[in-house]
């Protein structure tokens, strides 16, 4: 059967399907979903069950019903389908309505090392859009793996550390990197920051409230705690610490992400408003004012370690009589992610083995094709 966007009615909205693991969510993960939503005018997500991702790649980190809540806190999802194949189909598009499938120019393979979108990319129902480089979920479990491993008593840089994780996890001296999973430092732009704000200000009379943390690895229990500060402010500014703060209370190699890669992931949230770069550990009065801030809101289930000079970081805001705590009811955390990956290391480190072969052997009979070999 033959497909064409042009036989489409004018006023048929363009429904644009989506689908992935979305394993420890990231800016990767972010930027493909607002790319395939720039294709369209709805943006259907599918996301891989448990079983699937388990068959095809190896097991997940995070289960189901974790993937698919951060799924639809993306702001640019629009819809969210539950336990979809790993294997895209025709049949999987129609049942859903949509026009065609977007994913990025990186290659996604079957367990038996098939491309998981040869069919509809036969009957034309695909769309291809730049990959994110600079960082993957196996990259992320690398960086985890690592911090397990040498704590922060390694004296390896962090680009150096990363490089040696996936040395390690080589399995043959001669064995190259797949240019979709190797390690490269991520380099952040403006236009990226803009892409991802909301780029507006709070309208007169719109309750503001200021959140902060690390936002190392973003989580369910990030969602579930911004979704509890949005019922009560709906202008949320987060305010995102540096590396070296984070490490200053966190310690070992944290942060597992870079202060930029924490910063996009928080702001593909559909919760955020706007963010603040590098924020004070200490909420200062002048923040408070210079953002005209409501309300300062902290988790109660997250530990808050004193300042350096032993004060609390929310003490001024205390003093104002804006400060709140709200319970988030999850007890996720970044160290909850990273308990999971270090209780099944071995499973993990022979997932990204396999993931990086997979896609050696069809990066190579791709080229030989090519070649007329």
């Amino acid at each position: 059967m033959s497909f064409s966007l042009s036989a489409n009615k004018e006023n048929k909205k363009v429904r644009v399907w989506l689908d992935g693991c979305f394993d420890i969510i990231h800016f990767g993960h972010a930027n493909a979903i607002q790319q395939a939503k720039a294709l369209g005018d709805v943006l259907v997500v599918g996301v891989h069950s448990d079983e699937e991702i388990a068959q095809h790649k190896g097991p997940p980190v995070l289960n189901e019903t974790e993937r698919c809540r951060i799924v639809h806190a993306i702001k640019w999802v629009d819809e969210v389908v539950e336990n979809v194949p790993y294997i895209t189909s025709v049949a999987t598009l129609d049942k859903y309505n949509c026009d065609f499938c977007a994913h990025g120019d990186d290659l996604t393979t079957s367990a038996d090392g098939r491309d998981s979108y040869e069919e509809v990319k036969a009957v034309g129902r695909f769309k291809e859009f730049k990959r994110t480089a600079g960082v993957s979920t196996t990259d992320l479990v690398g960086r985890m793996l690592l911090a397990t491993r040498s704590h922060h008593s390694s004296a390896l840089t962090v680009g150096e550390a990363e490089k040696a994780t996936f040395a390690q996890m080589a399995s043959s001296p001669n064995s190259q990197n797949s240019p979709y999973t190797k390690t490269c430092q991520f380099v952040p732009t403006t236009q990226q920051l803009v892409e991802f704000s909301t780029g507006r200000a709070p309208a007169p009379g719109e309750k503001v409230a200021y959140v902060c943390g690390s936002f190392d690895l973003f989580h369910v229990g990030h969602v579930a705690f911004l979704e509890k500060c949005y019922a009560m402010a709906t202008y949320i500014i987060v305010g995102v610490h540096s590396d070296s703060v984070v490490n200053s209370y966190r310690g070992a190699n944290y942060p597992i992400m870079t202060v930029f890669e924490r910063v996009l992931s928080v702001l593909s949230c559909r919760y955020v408003a706007n963010v603040v770069i590098d924020a004070p550990y200490c909420v200062t009065e002048e923040l408070i004012k210079q953002f005209k801030v409501d309300l300062v809101i902290s988790g109660s289930r997250t530990a808050v370690s004193a300042s350096t000079d032993g004060s609390d970081p929310f003490g001024q805001a205390k003093r104002l009589g804006v400060y709140r705590e709200v319970d988030s009811g999850t007890d996720m955390t970044a160290y909850t992610v990273i308990e999971r990956i270090i209780a099944n290391r071995i499973k993990f480190e022979e997932r990204n083995r396999k993931k990086e072969q997979k896609e050696m052997t069809a990066l190579l009979a791709k080229s030989n094709e090519a070649n007329g070999k």
